[in-house]
């Protein structure tokens, strides 16, 4: 994140708000284009991640599809141009009006959870004359080691179809005569940064793969999903997640025909280092144990601390040399409103900003107005003189 000469131009904005690096992100998308030029690799960006305009008209001209995970989100994509043979729709409990939108819309494919979602979507298709694609979301039981709320590809995660389950879901083909099943289709979590994890994800897909033909049944797509974490710690230092070995190992370790497609759902790892939070300090608190930064920023624009204890890197906009440290906190009236604890940064004053990096991802997409808080606005790099 490149905030120079930027604070004079910060000096005139409402606080908080987002800011959002412009360069930074097609750095990122030109890094990601690189690792998967001359393959049969396809990347649809995962919406929930960030659904701001601007960020996603530039994902879109940069040829990436989109994952939706809800009717809005494709009506989001539609409106920013991407079409809808891009577009992917997932999502553990699409409902009724959903699904008949995205087939309405003639999306690329589903990406189907259970059984019964299944028989709803070929209903669906029935009434339309149609024959919808899908993909079955297995759950490989790999454990990513994240956080237990973003872990998503285990036995007792509610997401994806069991391996258990697959021979009573093939039982079923012949019946579904407006499905047509193209792929199969994996996501074992978020912000994943042991990356031999996609490694084992492979090797338990090119057991599948095996396992589908003995059933007669020719796939012609791959999804990987995502999950690919960023460097909260040290963003400034490694602004752009590891792709190169990401997409290396995939490209190793999976082993299929080289006619079929490999998708992946990429977000944090494309916008999460690309956007800050930037708040004020509204006063300083000194106690006897603890300093507080009270800013006016707080968890109803980044949730992120509360809801997950995450981390993120804070930094201050006081020109000094002297440090002090502080708990960095909110305004909104719950005891989890902070950023950080014990942080070491520029000794501050009120009035000073404070920027809250890595904040592109899961930040304003999950936004409220809590105690009736007003939005905050986003600012981008290349919209400022």
């Amino acid at each position: 994140m490149n905030f120079e000469g930027k604070l004079a131009a910060f000096q005139g904005i409402k606080t908080p708000f987002f800011y959002y690096d412009m360069e930074l992100l097609q750095a990122t998308i030109d890094e990601v284009k690189a690792c998967i030029k001359d393959t049969n690799f396809h990347v649809h960006y995962a919406m929930k991640a960030n659904v701001n305009e601007p960020l996603l008209k530039q994902i879109k001209k940069n040829g990436f599809g989109a994952d939706c995970v809800s009717g809005n989100e494709i009506k989001r994509a539609l409106s920013v141009g991407f079409l809808p043979e891009d577009i992917v729709f997932a999502g553990v409990g699409k409902s009724d009006e959903e699904i008949a939108y995205a087939l309405d819309q003639d999306i690329f494919a589903f990406n189907c959870e259970s059984l019964q979602e299944i028989e709803v979507i070929n209903e669906f298709a029935k009434e339309r004359k149609q024959i919808a694609k899908v993909a079955l979301r297995l759950n490989p039981n790999v454990d990513p080691e994240t956080h237990q709320y973003i872990t998503t590809g285990l036995s007792e995660n509610k997401f994806g179809i069991s391996l258990d389950d697959l021979d009573a879901i093939f039982d079923q083909f012949p019946k579904w005569k407006h499905i047509r099943i193209e792929g199969i289709h994996f996501h074992i979590g978020s912000q994943v940064t042991k990356l031999e994890k996609y490694i084992e994800l492979c090797e338990r897909v090119n057991d599948l793969v095996l396992h589908f033909d003995d059933k007669g049944i020719k796939l012609t797509y791959i999804n990987l999903g995502g999950g690919l974490g960023i460097d909260y710690e040290n963003p400034e230092k490694n602004p752009i997640a590891p792709f190169k070995e990401y997409f290396g190992n995939v490209k190793k370790h999976l082993k299929v025909s080289p006619e079929m497609s490999i998708h992946f759902e990429l977000g944090r790892s494309i916008v999460g280092q690309c956007g800050s939070l930037i708040t004020k300090v509204l006063y300083t608190k000194d106690g006897a144990s603890t300093n507080f930064l009270i800013v006016d920023g707080g968890m109803t624009e980044l949730i992120r601390p509360a809801l997950y204890q995450a981390h993120h890197k804070i930094i201050s906009f006081a020109e000094t040399n002297l440090e002090k440290k502080y708990d960095v906190v909110g305004p909104i009236c719950e005891t989890s409103d902070f950023f950080g604890k014990g942080i070491t940064m520029n000794y501050s004053n009120r009035g000073d900003l404070i920027a809250i990096l890595s904040a592109g991802a899961y930040a304003q997409v999950m936004a409220s107005n809590y105690n009736l808080r007003d939005r905050a606005e986003s600012v981008y790099s290349d919209q400022l003189t």
